[in-house]
């Protein structure tokens, strides 16, 4: 048993190893007082006396539980499980380690947070001296979403900032990362050639099945695009060594370019608190926070994307804007939307899971509901005013032929396990309604045969009884031991009692069991051609998926700006910014209303493009810096914003410097450029 630990441990080193026992997942050695510590465990031995081995151990059914603790205490962990039935195992049962799970690798719902991404990057550096590009890569593994860019080198901790990844992978012998960077982050080293530029060709080729990625609109010979593909490959060689299992939903190596987005660095991002706040770092409080009133977990994460890239292309911003308009316009729509949404789980977690095999019945129930809810959705978009909203409508797929096979497969309460049965509705197989038929006859089988044996043998408190250890039985007490049969074989003695079991009823017995193996057996058959049939469409339920979420963070925008009376930016390609009765978006909504005075903001033209602010300590000078900036922000992704009549520029850089209070006023700015 110990060597098989061994043999594990040195596959993953530098891993907790989770090692499975029976029903339990024990620890031993170092790994054993680590996990006591952080999960709280008793720290016990196996052996006594010199050669004692720390030990300590959770009961299988705590996995996620236990993993989520380890995983946010920032620690790899590895599973180690048994990979045969005990049953049929000859000697010790095998066991191979089945993953290895990070912060940035975790696809486990139960560890995730649904409303956002848990990104693993990758970077390579680059030397700003010699005016060398950087290269950064990152997956979203629980979505598959597989993205790379370049960028100059002074810029990629900024580019960092606005990932926000729970894991980075550098080469061993690079720098180390900034400290300004998240220190949720968790960064692991890789070995220098895991980044070399053929080794990621030759990974990034093997695995997408190409010979080449300008299909998917890379240019090798440019150095931004070969320093991501590095990073790329850095990441995907990652996967493949932790994951062991399919990668086949990381289907793309998308190109990232800064040209569409507005550029905000990682100090001006905490500063404004976009996505987290500075004391404490988390969600609430934030912009974010405040403006996701989406109801769905999709939503939430493109939401999420949107505030950390605000566009720039003004037809784009107007297009989301016409759209944002027309739902405020009309609430019952919007309502409607919400309401349909509301029967949506989450189509691109689902779809992972089942390109990598990890799907459960439940999970394939969940995408036939989703599907359900398409017909209605999509007639709600039908024949409206904006292009994008009727953009959205045509790009709804309601995938037909698997919706109704999953309807008419799967029951409507699904359980999680695959191997179990009781998934699959009557009817749909007419060879398991046999089995089961079977199966279910034997309640009333049973009972005709304990009455005939009560008859022939005049016992009257003879039963028939079954457990899982000894089968089906016949059980009668010592007091008329003297009645029994010849053709009753003992089988167990009991206190009070013997069993026994006769030809008849053994007979009957394999016959039984064998149709609920059987029945089990063609249930999982018929799970796994279920699954392959949602396989084969999770590229159209994909961009099924993504359109969904758009139409959840549009509605969710309209809501927002309903509700709390916000007006439509005119936006212009000229640097100018004129916000009439302006608010602070996120002190608007957590203070008491009325708490907030609105504010002007004159900038541009005549008024010129620079305002010098200054005043006393605590007078509100960075409130109202982050009030434009955030504005700013809220305009560009599409979002009306907190303020009556507003002319905005589209910027294309956000800068905002919260400089330490001093006895002299202190002079900020905001700044933008186009």
């Amino acid at each position: 048993m110990m060597k098989q630990y061994q043999d594990a441990k040195r596959v993953c080193p530098d891993a907790l190893l989770l090692f499975r026992m029976g029903d339990f997942y024990e620890l031993f050695y170092d790994d054993a007082k680590t996990a006591a510590a952080m999960l709280g465990l008793a720290l016990t031995s196996r052996e006594k006396g010199a050669g004692a081995i720390p030990m300590a151990g959770f009961p299988h059914h705590q996995l996620e539980s236990y993993l989520g603790k380890l995983i946010s205490g920032g620690v790899k962990a590895a599973v180690c499980e048994q990979v045969e039935d005990p049953k049929k195992a000859k000697g010790l049962v095998r066991r191979e380690v089945t993953r290895i799970v990070t912060p940035g690798t975790v696809t486990d719902e139960a560890l995730l947070d649904p409303k956002e991404s848990n990104f693993l990057a990758a970077v390579v550096g680059g030397n700003a001296s010699k005016g060398e590009p950087a290269g950064m890569a990152w997956v979203e593994l629980s979505t598959g979403r597989f993205v790379a860019a370049g960028f100059p080198a002074k810029g990629m901790i900024d580019q960092l900032g606005r990932i926000a990844p729970a894991e980075c992978l550098i080469a061993e012998d690079a720098e180390p990362l900034p400290a300004v960077l998240d220190e949720r982050m968790m960064v692991t080293r890789r070995p220098a050639w895991a980044f070399s530029r053929q080794t990621a060709q030759e990974t990034l080729a093997k695995h997408f099945g190409t010979a080449t990625l300008e299909g998917f609109g890379w240019q090798s010979e440019l150095p931004t695009d070969a320093q991501a593909i590095r990073a790329a490959g850095a990441v995907l060689d990652y996967l493949t060594e932790t994951q062991k299992t399919s990668l086949d939903h990381v289907d793309a190596l998308i190109p990232y370019r800064t040209s569409g987005t507005l550029e905000i660095d990682q100090s001006s991002r905490r500063s404004l608190e976009i996505a987290r706040t500075i004391r404490d770092g988390r969600r609430e409080g934030s912009l974010l926070a405040v403006l996701d009133r989406t109801v769905t977990a999709m939503g939430s994460r493109m939401l999420g994307d949107w505030v950390a890239n605000p566009l720039t292309d003004i037809a784009a911003i107007r297009a989301r804007h016409d759209t944002v308009e027309e739902l405020v316009g009309e609430p019952s729509l919007t309502a409607d939307l919400h309401e349909a949404l509301r029967g949506v789980y989450d189509v691109e977690r689902l779809l992972a899971r089942v390109a990598t095999g990890r799907a459960s019945p439940r999970d394939l129930s969940f995408l036939g509901r989703t599907l359900r809810c398409l017909p209605n959705l999509k007639a709600k978009l039908t024949a409206r005013k904006s292009r994008l909203l009727n953009e959205l409508e045509a790009g709804i797929d309601l995938c037909v032929e698997l919706r109704g096979k999953l309807d008419a497969a799967l029951v409507d309460d699904c359980p999680l396990a695959s191997r179990e049965g009781g998934f699959i509705r009557s009817g749909f197989n007419e060879r398991l309604d046999e089995l089961r038929n079977m199966s279910r006859g034997a309640k009333q089988w049973l009972a005709r045969y304990q009455a005939e044996q009560v008859r022939r043998t005049g016992i009257p408190n003879l039963k028939v009884g079954f457990n899982k250890v000894f089968g089906y039985y016949i059980e009668v007490t010592n007091a008329h031991r003297e009645k029994i049969p010849d053709d009753f074989i003992r089988k167990q003695t009991l206190k009070n009692a013997e069993r026994y079991i006769t030809p008849e009823l053994k007979e009957y017995e394999e016959k039984v069991l064998t149709a609920d193996e059987k029945a089990n057996e063609l249930e999982y058959e018929l799970y796994v051609e279920l699954r392959e049939e949602a396989a084969a469409s999770r590229r159209r339920m994909q961009s099924t998926a993504a359109v969904l979420a758009q139409i959840d963070v549009l509605a969710a925008l309209a809501e927002l700006a309903r509700r709390r009376n916000y007006g439509r930016a005119e936006m212009v390609d000229q640097p100018v910014l004129r916000i009439v009765d302006g608010r602070h978006p996120v002190l608007d909504i957590v203070e008491p209303e009325g708490t907030f005075v609105p504010n002007d903001t004159i900038a541009g033209g005549e008024s010129g493009t620079i305002l010098l602010i200054t005043g006393p300590n605590m007078s509100g000078k960075s409130t109202y810096i982050r009030q434009v900036a955030l504005i700013t922000l809220m305009a560009q992704i599409g979002s009306f914003v907190p303020a009556k009549p507003a002319t905005i520029g589209v910027a294309d850089r956000i800068v905002a410097r919260v400089a330490p209070a001093t006895s002299w006023p202190v002079a900020k700015a905001l700044s933008w450029s186009r």
